[in-house]
């Protein structure tokens, strides 16, 4: 324990991170929104998504340590992983500024201002990708270094000046994006997931300036004839690691978020129509046919159906004077308007199966009411019928004395 907090490289070695953990998160989030894009490839932040999500896991693939060494082995160039390595870091540091300047504007926000924003963004970063592999070309890095080579190579003519251009042109993009997404994340009428994404995403590039700090710190100690080395080779790489799984979180909240709010709220309201789909299956003497493989939106949308389908003939039979009555019964006993209506209007639902069965020809009742606003509030007049007593109660107060199913 002693060494350990003695010799920082072998405690944070203790705390290694596997490149492949970042690279299953950012392959889940990116699988996650995959079906999204492809449907709506047009949509120039969704491209910007799948692009930063993308690179960010090819990064992780190509710049572990083993794939390196592969890479070098089968082109037959020491170090060629290097130009292509940092290229990837490059791009993926320019996918993420267009991504947050395309979702930080919005979608109808197609100013000249932005549009040469985006511009600038893709000419500067492939210059720089352009210029990492000029350098390469004429640098001299003859040994081959899987895990070392910032520090290796940091006072080697070219190879130098492509370490440093790497490292400031992501740290530049990391710091730009770190404050813009700092600043959206505190503006007003966010929703609550879309933030906590925000403030995930703003933590993973936080870290990514760490990243590029220690490893600047390394190659300046080289400079003046220290060993950092560490700070480059055991606390870069976790910190990375750390930062990917960040960012890959940050966009998996909003959307795993959506997504499970969408299944409880689809669901939710599933059940919610239960009271007034028992009462319309009784009326009819049929039901809704189970699928087994129906979705919850298709299982909704054929109870709402059904619901529908069965209450519009029985719209004929319904009593408006009852309606009112049990309306004003409703406010009487204390109940809010809203709350009223959904009330009146099972009163009315549960009245006109009664009057239907007394009648044998639909001829002999009058034309019912406009059954627009009774079809469209089925949601509320459901949930009254949650509450037997209520309705009974209402029902009894307005002069009607059916019982209420339970």
């Amino acid at each position: 324990m002693r060494q350990l907090a003695l010799d920082p490289s072998a405690f944070l070695g203790e705390f290694y991170i596997s490149f492949w953990i970042p690279t299953t998160v950012l392959t889940a989030a990116l699988v996650l929104k995959l079906p999204t894009i492809i449907r709506l490839w047009r949509d120039p932040l969704l491209r910007a998504v799948g692009g930063l999500l993308l690179l960010a896991s090819a990064v992780f693939v190509f710049c572990s340590p083993s794939t390196i060494h592969r890479m070098n082995v089968v082109t037959g160039v020491p170090n060629i992983s290097a130009p292509w390595c940092y290229s990837l870091i490059t791009a993926m540091s320019a996918s993420g500024l267009l991504l947050i300047v395309t979702w930080r504007n919005g979608l109808a926000d197609r100013s000249a201002a932005t549009r040469r924003t985006m511009r600038r963004v893709v000419s500067a970063y492939s210059g720089v990708i352009v210029a990492l592999w000029a350098l390469f070309l004429l640098a001299d890095a003859p040994v081959e270094r899987v895990r070392d080579l910032d520090t290796y190579y940091a006072d080697t003519p070219f190879m130098r000046e492509e370490i440093l251009l790497y490292l400031f042109a992501h740290a530049a993009a990391c710091l730009v994006a770190s404050r813009l997404i700092w600043n959206w994340a505190h503006s007003e009428g966010l929703d609550a997931l879309l933030r906590w994404g925000l403030k995930l995403l703003g933590a993973g590039y936080a870290l990514n300036l760490v990243f590029s700090a220690a490893k600047l710190t390394a190659i300046g100690a080289r400079w003046s004839g220290h060993d950092l080395d560490w700070l480059s080779t055991n606390l870069a790489p976790p910190v990375a690691s750390l930062s990917a799984i960040l960012v890959a979180a940050g966009f998996i909240l909003p959307h795993a978020g959506q997504y499970l709010h969408d299944r409880w709220r689809v669901r939710a309201a599933h059940r919610e129509l239960r009271p007034l789909y028992r009462v319309m299956r009784g009326a009819s003497g049929d039901s809704v046919p189970f699928m087994l493989r129906a979705t919850p939106e298709l299982r909704l949308t054929r109870r709402e159906t059904f619901v529908r389908d069965v209450l519009l003939p029985l719209t004929r039979y319904i009593d408006t004077d009852l309606t009112g009555r049990s309306y004003d019964a409703a406010l009487a006993l204390g109940h809010p308007p809203e709350r009223a209506r959904a009330l009146a209007a099972a009163v009315s639902i549960l009245d006109a199966i009664e009057a239907r069965g007394r009648t044998s020809d639909p001829a002999d009742c009058e034309t019912g009411p406009d059954p627009t606003s009774l079809l469209r509030e089925i949601a509320p007049t459901s949930r009254a019928l949650r509450r037997p007593e209520e309705v009974e109660a209402v029902r009894v107060r307005a002069g009607d004395r059916v019982p209420v199913p339970e």
